[in-house]
């Protein structure tokens, strides 16, 4: 029997763009048969951004942004079908995450912007989206949801392995052997460093680390980030940019630290946080792997290790699934048990009452 394919997309907290996949899946087996990336334009990510808050006529803009968010979607999945020479017709289904412009679980909502009527209108695929919601209606975060991908994929009998996915916001995968799977998110992950650099370098992102490694980090400084009240919080939890943004950022500075130290307190931050999550909520474990944009921060992953002694840290990519592609590989998988009538959220991670069939589907 052929295997099934389907797309994945992901856009995340770190408003960088689009992570597309298509995932080929014969019977619980995974492959990756083809990626592509395409980045925002600059007016889309200014427009997410303003959006976080309050503003005039924000529904009238939310409305039109999702629109431009599907025609987005839909160029980045014609561009990945044609890198990779397969038909529309040969797809099952897009699984599309939206752009997440509110988190507010506390409240009963999330919202993704995304237009899926119209991104199966644009590209003659049927889509499954708006996948945090029905968690949420049973009470749960609505995230993280990668922890049941994670759980399906990464496993394994004899060790004891922790997934740390570093995207905007860092979330947790406990896979310890005889123990139901745990997750939660952890704290921020690139998006505090990705702000700063934005702003002092004029650059998407501080590139391996490297403007981390010419600052110093500012223990006062880290201190004070590390007293962020959600990183005391006992799971089920999940947060955003309601919680860790550039706001709050300066409101813990002094005004007078180099900027280089700031980015270098930043990284340290990301990474305590994760390891202090790990050490109070999943114990020792034997190995980290990480995926998302993080994993390619050099400094970074020299900081998780070092911090991790005797846990062999790596990347996905030793388990066979790189990195840079997880996340939006989850949301194939997620939108393949949505059209099998199967539950994509685990409770224990969420919160929720049960186990729930996640996501809405848009026929083509």
């Amino acid at each position: 029997m052929a295997a099934e394919l389907l797309v994945g997309l992901m856009s995340g907290t770190s408003l960088d763009g689009i992570d597309a996949v298509v995932a080929a899946f014969d019977n619980e087996r995974i492959e990756c048969v083809a990626t592509h990336y395409a980045p925002y334009d600059e007016s889309i990510r200014a427009e997410t951004l303003d959006l976080h808050g309050a503003g005039y006529d924000e529904l009238h803009g939310a409305a039109m942004l999702a629109n431009r968010l599907a025609g987005a979607y839909a160029d980045a999945v014609a561009a990945l079908l044609a890198k990779a020479g397969i038909a529309p017709s040969a797809i099952r289904a897009i699984g599309c995450h939206g752009q997440t412009v509110r988190h507010a679980p506390h409240e009963g909502y999330t919202l993704q912007l995304n237009n899926p009527a119209l991104l199966a209108e644009l590209t003659g695929i049927a889509v499954v989206a708006d996948f945090r919601s029905r968690d949420i209606a049973a009470g749960g975060q609505g995230a993280p949801l990668v922890p049941a991908f994670h759980d399906a994929l990464f496993r394994s009998g004899a060790a004891h392995r922790v997934i740390l996915n570093i995207g905007g916001i860092a979330n947790v995968t406990d896979l310890a052997p005889g123990r139901a799977t745990a997750g939660f998110d952890c704290g921020p992950g690139n998006m505090l460093m990705d702000t700063w650099a934005q702003l002092h370098l004029g650059r998407p992102y501080d590139e391996d680390g490297n403007w981390a490694r010419q600052g110093k980090i500012l223990p006062a400084l880290l201190d004070r980030l590390l007293a962020h009240p959600f990183l005391n919080l006992l799971p089920p939890k999940s947060c955003g940019r309601e919680q860790f943004n550039l706001a709050w950022l300066n409101m813990q500075l002094a005004g007078d630290e180099s900027p280089a130290d700031v980015q270098a307190t930043l990284t340290a931050l990301t990474a305590s946080a994760a390891v202090n999550a790990v050490r109070g909520q999943c114990g020792a474990p034997d190995e980290l792997y990480v995926c998302g944009g993080g994993a390619r921060n050099g400094a970074l992953m020299a900081r998780l290790a070092e911090q991790l002694p005797g846990c062999r840290v790596a990347t996905t990519d030793f388990l066979g699934l790189p990195a840079d592609w997880v996340e939006a590989a989850a949301f194939a998988w997620l939108a393949r048990r949505t059209l099998r009538g199967e539950p994509g959220n685990l409770p224990a991670v969420t919160g929720a009452r049960g186990a729930r069939v996640l996501g809405a589907i848009y026929p083509a």
